[in-house]
C-alpha cells in the first residue's frame, strides 16, 4: 500500500485556470491534498485546458455569477483549507468570492491569489502571459543569442517557476503557520515578482561591475568557452559547464589543447578559444561525443530533445516518467513527482480529470439531491 501523502487531509478549492494556478494545485494534489478544480463552463472556448496538470484532482463546473452557484461555492469552501484563484485583481471581489467574503464563513482559510503583476502597484490591472512577465522582469532580455532578438524559451518559466511554484511555497508556509497560530491568511503571488527573484546571479553581476549583464555575453552565458554550447558533426548540440578550472583542465587535455587550461577566463584570448572548441566539437557526432565524454566528469552533457528524455533510464529509475492508467485502462506516460519524500512520497494516482467530470459527485457529497442537481444543470448553474 502506498504511504499517505504529506498533505493528506488538506482540501483545496482551485478557481484558477491556464497554467500557473493549476500547476500549483497539481503539486499539492501530488502530495495527497484533495483538490477540487472549479471552472465556469462559459470559459471552455476561451481558455486552453491543459489536462496534464489536472491529474490527481477532481473537477466541477460552476457558474459563480449565479446566486445558486455562489451558494454552492460557499458550501464547498466552508470546510476547505486552501482556496486558490488566478483572476485579475478585483474580479473575485465582483464575483463576491474574495478573501474577506470567504473568511467570514471559514476564518482559517488560506487564500492564495496568483496574478501577473500582483495585487498592488501601477501594473496590477495589466494583462499578460508568460512572455509578458519574463519581459517586464528583465529575464527575457538575457535569453537568446548575442546581437540577436531575445528568444522566447519553449518552457513556461514564468508561469511555472515564477507563479505556480511560488504559490505552492506560499501555501505550504501558510499551512505551517496556521499549525502554530491557528490563523489563516491571504497570499499575494505576483508572477513578475517571482521572475525577478530568479535572477540573483545577474543581480550579483550588476552589483559587481555596475553594468547590466548582456544577452549571451557574461560569465554564465556564452562569454567564455568553458560555459557554452557547441554544434556537433550531425547538427546536434552539446553543453559545456566547466566553470571550475579542474573541470576545464580535463576538457582541455581531452581535446589535446592543454595550453588553454590557464587561459580559461582570459579576455584577450576568449574568442580564439571558443573558435578552437567549435572546430573540435564539429569533428564528431553527438553520439560519438557522448561516448568520449562519458567518464570525463567535467560537466559536459548532450542537449537532448523531449523524446530522448522520456526514454532515458535515469528518469525512469527516478520515477520522473511514470505510467498511469487512463479511464479506459490503457497506460500512458506521465511526468512524475520531483520532490522525493521518504516517509510521505508524492504519487501520480489518477489520470487528468475531464472538464466537469466530478460535478455531480461533489454536489451529492454536499447534500444536494438528484432533482436539485438536474435543476442546476437545466438552469446552467453547473
Amino acid at each position: 500500500m502506498p504511504k499517505s501523502g504529506a498533505l493528506s487531509g488538506i482540501k483545496v478549492v482551485d478557481l484558477s485556470r491556464l497554467l500557473p494556478g493549476p500547476y500549483c494545485s497539481m503539486i499539492l494534489a501530488d502530495h495527497g491534498a484533495r483538490v477540487i478544480a472549479v471552472e465556469d463552463r462559459q470559459f471552455i472556448s476561451d481558455d486552453p485546458f491543459f489536462d496534464t496538470v489536472y491529474r490527481n484532482k477532481e473537477h466541477m463546473s460552476l457558474n459563480l455569477k449565479t446566486k445558486e452557484g455562489k451558494k454552492i461555492f460557499f458550501r464547498l469552501a466552508g470546510d476547505a483549507d486552501v482556496l486558490l484563484e488566478g483572476f485579475r485583481p478585483g474580479v473575485v471581489g465582483r464575483l463576491g468570492v474574495d478573501y474577506d467574503s470567504v473568511r467570514k464563513v471559514n476564518p482559517k482559510i488560506i487564500y492564495c491569489s496568483i496574478t501577473g503583476f500582483g495585487q498592488t502597484g501601477p501594473c496590477r490591472d495589466r494583462a499578460g502571459h508568460d512572455v509578458s512577465f519574463m519581459s517586464y522582469s528583465g529575464a527575457l532580455d538575457l535569453i537568446g543569442g548575442k546581437n540577436r532578438p531575445p528568444c522566447i524559451p519553449g518552457v513556461q518559466i514564468a508561469d511555472i517557476a515564477g507563479g505556480g511554484m511560488n504559490a505552492a511555497i506560499g501555501i505550504l508556509l501558510a499551512l505551517f503557520s496556521r499549525e502554530m497560530t491557528g490563523k489563516g491568511q491571504y497570499i499575494d503571488i505576483s508572477i513578475t515578482d517571482g521572475m525577478l527573484s530568479l535572477m540573483p546571479f545577474p543581480f550579483f553581476i550588476k552589483h559587481l561591475t555596475g553594468k547590466s549583464p548582456q544577452r549571451s555575453d557574461f560569465i554564465l552565458s556564452h562569454r567564455f568557452a568553458c560555459y557554452n554550447t557547441y554544434e556537433t558533426k550531425d547538427g546536434r548540440y552539446i553543453s559545456i559547464g566547466a566553470v571550475e578550472n579542474r573541470f576545464w583542465k580535463k576538457l582541455c587535455e581531452l581535446l589535446e589543447v592543454p595550453e588553454y587550461t590557464p587561459l580559461q577566463y582570459d579576455e584577450n584570448r576568449r574568442r580564439e578559444i571558443i573558435d578552437i572548441m567549435r572546430t573540435a566539437f564539429l569533428k564528431k557526432t553527438l553520439a560519438q561525443w557522448e561516448i568520449k565524454l562519458a567518464d570525463l566528469d567535467a560537466c559536459c552533457e548532450p542537449i537532448r530533445n523531449l523524446s530522448e528524455v522520456l526514454k532515458d533510464p535515469l528518469f525512469r529509475e527516478r520515477e520522473m516518467v511514470v505510467e498511469v492508467a487512463g479511464k479506459d485502462g490503457k497506460k500512458t506516460a506521465a511526468l512524475g513527482v520531483p520532490v522525493k519524500l521518504s516517509e510521505t512520497p508524492g504519487t501520480v494516482r489518477t489520470p487528468p480529470a475531464a472538464f466537469g467530470e466530478n460535478t455531480e459527485t461533489i454536489l451529492d457529497e454536499l447534500g444536494y439531491s438528484k432533482e436539485q442537481i438536474q435543476g442546476f444543470a437545466d438552469r446552467e448553474i453547473i
